[in-house]
């Protein structure tokens, strides 16, 4: 008799750790823009792809929109292991202490998502992303969201019209140093209060990538809307370093797959989505948008550019020299 109960617990016990290492491995993907963005797609595209490869032995929880983490809350969220995988804007880096990251904030230093490409997707890129990891972070990919534009409750045409205009930014003092070379003044600000300031009149105005300003309808409390395209805005996927080494191999390497083509998924639909969402804002009839001349973009490059320079010392000479040289970019030829 005691030998059955024996046998029927060791029987209960194996059922139960049977059952126990058949429960998938779960991922925490927190990020703070809504799902119908290029990156709040892109994130679920993961997902998707994740429990695909994976055969469920990994489910990729995704919070968007700020619903898990703020801006200023995720990182160290990320560092503690709270949540295992975040995307957030490259700008966030350079209070992390990754100062690099901030030649992806310098103005008018990409021409267009070719020149991008050659950045984040070769040695530049890869070299950025050894900054992360003695501070217990891995980098996985970088995902497109877009060009960013000025948009303000009164017109932008030149740069003096910016002048005295309080602008949200990220937290970034590239962006810092850009705003000011503008004469308007720097407010940083986490992405989720924005569209209240805005409404408010704690900001005058902003720069995001179209997807960003529709999505969060910042449209309807901006008047004016100039298609500067004046700096990129993108993202770094990234990962708690502890647990990502501490996953099963073929675990990982079906996760950098789902990664990849995620990625591939995400610079795709990137462009397509800020298109879209531009004709969303004009068919709106809320804000009024404006293309520059190319003498008055000209104006905005002259007036930012020199940016570059002053933050040399900051980022490094000589990450933004790879830069321009990746690109064949010469800041002088204007």
């Amino acid at each position: 008799m005691k030998l059955s109960k024996l046998l029927a617990a060791l029987f209960v016990g194996v059922l139960s750790l049977s059952v126990h290492a058949e429960e998938p491995i779960i991922i925490k993907f927190s990020h703070v823009v809504a799902s119908e963005t290029p990156k709040g797609k892109a994130a679920e595209y993961f997902a998707k792809k994740a429990a695909e490869l994976t055969h469920g032995k990994v489910r990729v929880e995704v919070h968007a929109n700020s619903t898990l983490y703020k801006d200023k809350e995720e990182m160290e969220a990320l560092q503690l292991g709270a949540v295992q995988m975040l995307a957030p804007s490259l700008a966030k880096f350079g209070p992390l202490g990754a100062k690099e990251f901030e030649v992806f904030d310098l103005p008018f230093i990409f021409r267009n998502y070719d020149d991008l490409h050659k950045v984040t997707a070769g040695p530049v890129g890869v070299q950025l992303f050894t900054k992360l990891e003695p501070k217990g972070i891995m980098g996985l990919a970088y995902w497109d969201n877009g060009f960013k534009s000025f948009s303000a409750n009164t017109p932008i045409k030149l740069p003096a019209d910016l002048k005295g205009k309080k602008l949200r930014i990220q937290s970034s003092k590239v962006l810092e140093e850009e705003i000011r070379a503008l004469g308007a003044l720097p407010q940083v600000m986490a992405f989720s209060e924005v569209y209240q300031a805005l409404q408010t009149g704690v900001v005058d105005g902003t720069e995001n990538p179209i997807s960003n300003l529709y999505t969060q309808k910042m449209h309807e409390v901006q008047k004016y809307l100039t298609i500067t395209d004046h700096g990129y805005l993108g993202y770094a996927v990234i990962v708690n370093k502890k647990f990502w080494t501490g996953l099963p191999d073929d675990i990982r390497k079906q996760l950098a797959e789902a990664m990849r083509q995620a990625t591939d998924y995400a610079n795709q639909i990137a462009k397509a989505e800020n298109d879209q969402a531009l004709d969303l804002v004009r068919k709106s009839g809320k804000t009024t948008v404006y293309e520059p001349s190319p003498e008055e973009r000209l104006a905005f490059k002259k007036a930012l550019v020199p940016v570059h320079k002053k933050m040399e010392e900051r980022i490094g000479k000589d990450i933004i020299e790879s830069v321009y040289k990746a690109t064949d970019f010469n800041p002088n030829a204007l």
